[in-house]
């Protein structure tokens, strides 16, 4: 097995490995001693669903969220630097796409050591990929902003894109407050305009719905405490 930073997907939501993980996955993580992870705990529990008997306290964990320092980051590639393969974990989906992963990747490929991505689940493709819209040209903007006139004057802008540069823009927004950022996209668009909706991607209660905003109004889903990527599309 390659010295490298091997990039772990794990399952979105409850969603059986077999589904939307290659056996190969399996074979390289049961060889990996050293894991930087976004929440220890999950970590463990999705590794032990992976393998129900490995040995999860002969394992090395590495938190790595918004609060680690970029001083403890680096050092966390030490193993990597010895000649260890490494593992990077995810909350959900691929590691480094909307996720701190990203910052221990960029510096192993600073430092020239092998980074190799792993098959797996990524529900911003997914979605792009059932919404019937561009996926030739499509942004991410992660959360837009809290604040209601910032974010309405960013749904107007990320609209113009669309019908402008004839792309795909997504986002998201915090689970609880999914019905209101739809409220106010039915409000702010145009009537003309296409919306997907992509809930709980890859689980057995997945919805993933195009309509125009004109024909959302009225028929609001349940989006209550579902994980949601939201897409807008030129008319």
């Amino acid at each position: 097995m390659d010295s490298a930073l091997y990039l772990i997907p794990v399952t979105l939501g409850d969603t059986s490995l077999e589904k939307v993980l290659p056996s190969y996955n399996k074979e390289i993580i049961l060889q990996i001693k050293y894991f930087i992870v976004e929440e220890v705990r999950t970590a463990r529990r999705f590794l032990k669903k992976v393998e129900p008997s490995i040995d999860i306290d002969s394992l090395t964990f590495y938190p790595l969220n918004k609060h680690t320092l970029a001083t403890e980051i680096s050092g966390y590639l030490k193993p990597l630097v010895g000649g260890e393969p490494m593992g990077v974990i995810s909350e959900a989906g691929c590691p480094a796409i909307a996720d701190p992963g990203a910052d221990v990747v960029a510096i192993a490929q600073r430092r020239g050591l092998k980074v190799v991505p792993l098959v797996g689940p990524s529900s911003i493709l997914l979605s792009v990929m059932g919404s019937g819209f561009n996926g030739q040209s499509f942004a991410f903007h992660g959360y837009l902003p809290i604040d209601q006139a910032e974010r309405t004057r960013k749904i107007k802008q990320l609209e113009q894109r669309a019908y402008a540069e004839d792309q795909t823009q997504l986002f998201i927004e915090t689970p609880y407050r999914n019905r209101r950022l739809l409220e106010e996209l039915l409000q702010t668009c145009r009537p003309q305009t296409r919306l997907c909706i992509a809930c709980n991607v890859t689980c057995e209660d997945e919805y993933i719905r195009t309509r125009t905003v004109k024909e959302w109004k009225g028929n609001f889903p349940n989006l209550e405490k579902r994980p949601c990527i939201f897409l807008i599309y030129k008319g």
